[in-house]
C-alpha cells in the first residue's frame, strides 16, 4: 500500500525549508553573491551577445537592400527577420503594437518572433498580412539610424555598421534580463557539474531514460515524462538537472534539480508558483516519494521561500552549494 503525503513528507530529507531562522542570513549572502557575479560577467555576456546581434542585423540589412525592398518572399521564406525589422523603426514597435497598425494576426506576428510561420495559416491571407508588415515597417523605417533612406547615395560599410550597432543595442535592451538569466543558468549548471565531477560523478549523453540512470551520474536539461492531469495524454517537463545517487539501487528515481537564480525580488515572486506546478506533476506521475530540489542564487526573500516550504520544495543555496551532500548526492 503506497505511503500517504503526510509519510512521504516525513522521510523526505529537509535542509533549509524546515530551518526559517536562518533564511535571512543566507538571503543577504545569496543577493550579494548574484551582485558580485553580475558586475564582474554580466557586461560580458551582454556584449557577446551584442555582437553576434549586431551581424545578425548586418545579415537583416543585406538580404533587404539596405531596408529598401523588405519583400514579402523574404518575410515568408525568413520570418526570424522580424524582430530586427521591428527595432529599426522609428519609434520601435512592440509586438502588440505592429499588429495594431497592421491589423494583421497577433498568432502569425508571435510565430515569426520565433523564426516560424502558423502551419494553418491559408496563403492568400498569409501573403496579405506579410505585404502590410512589409509596408509598416518601409513606411516607418528611423531616418536618423538609416540615413541613406532620404538621399540616393547608397550606404558605406561604416554607415551600415553604425545602423547594424544602434538596432542591436535596441534589441539587445529588449532581451537583456533573458540574456542575463541564461548567461546565469549557464554559471549555475557549470557549478554543479564541477562539484558533481569532483565527487567522481559522470555526466550522460542523450538517449537514456531518467528512470534508469546508473549510479553515480547526472545530466542537464532533461525532458521529464509526466500524466496530463485528468488525462490519458501525457506531455514532458524540463528539468534542469537529474543526478542519480551513488547508493541508488534499481528502479530509484534520481534527484531533480531546479536552476533558479534572480536579479530582483519582484520577479522572483511573480513566478514562484512554476516550481509548484512542476512539483506537483512529477509528484501525480512518480509518487509522493519524488525528490526535487531548488538551487538558488539572487533574490529570493522570505515571502517566496515561505510559499515553496509551504509546498514541501526544499532548496539549497549556491552560496552553500556543498549541501547538495545532505541528499544524498
Amino acid at each position: 500500500m503506497p505511503e500517504d503525503r503526510t509519510t512521504a513528507a516525513r522521510r523526505r530529507p529537509t535542509l533549509n525549508r524546515m530551518n526559517p531562522d536562518i533564511w535571512k542570513r543566507d538571503i543577504a549572502f545569496s543577493v550579494d553573491m548574484y551582485n558580485q557575479w553580475f558586475m564582474e560577467f554580466a557586461p560580458v555576456a551582454f556584449r557577446e551577445t551584442r555582437i553576434r546581434t549586431t551581424a545578425q542585423v548586418e545579415d537583416t540589412l543585406l538580404k533587404t537592400r539596405n531596408l529598401t525592398d523588405i519583400s514579402v518572399a523574404l518575410l515568408r521564406a525568413e520570418p526570424g527577420v522580424l524582430p530586427v525589422l521591428r527595432m529599426s523603426t522609428c519609434p520601435p514597435l512592440a509586438v502588440d503594437r505592429l499588429v495594431g497598425l497592421t491589423g494583421t494576426s497577433k498568432t502569425l506576428v508571435s510565430a515569426m518572433e520565433l523564426g516560424n510561420l502558423p502551419p494553418r495559416m491559408l496563403l492568400d491571407g498569409l501573403l496579405g498580412d506579410l505585404a502590410r508588415i512589409a509596408q509598416i515597417i518601409e513606411k516607418m523605417a528611423d531616418p536618423d539610424i538609416f540615413v541613406w533612406l532620404q538621399r540616393e547615395q547608397q550606404p558605406d560599410l561604416a554607415e551600415i555598421h553604425r545602423a547594424a550597432t544602434i538596432v542591436a543595442d535596441r534589441l539587445c535592451g529588449s532581451i537583456a534580463n533573458p540574456i542575463i538569466r541564461n548567461a546565469q543558468e549557464k554559471r549555475q549548471l557549470a557549478a554543479i557539474a564541477a562539484w558533481l565531477e569532483a565527487r567522481g560523478y559522470t555526466p550522460l549523453t542523450p538517449g537514456f531514460r531518467f528512470n534508469e540512470m546508473p549510479p553515480r551520474t547526472f545530466s542537464f536539461r532533461l525532458n521529464v515524462p509526466v500524466k496530463a492531469e485528468g488525462s490519458t495524454l501525457g506531455y514532458k517537463i524540463p528539468v534542469d538537472a537529474v543526478i542519480m545517487p551513488p547508493t541508488a539501487k534499481e528502479g530509484d528515481l534520481p534527484l531533480m534539480v531546479e536552476a533558479k537564480s534572480a536579479g530582483d525580488f519582484t520577479n522572483t515572486n511573480k513566478r514562484r508558483k512554476e516550481e509548484a506546478f512542476k512539483m506537483s506533476q512529477l509528484r501525480a506521475t512518480y509518487g509522493q516519494s519524488i525528490r526535487f530540489v531548488l538551487f538558488l542564487c539572487g533574490y529570493f526573500d522570505s515571502g517566496y521561500l515561505g510559499y515553496e516550504a509551504a509546498e514541501g520544495i526544499d532548496w539549497v543555496w549556491e552560496h552553500r552549494i556543498d549541501d547538495l551532500a545532505q541528499f544524498g548526492i
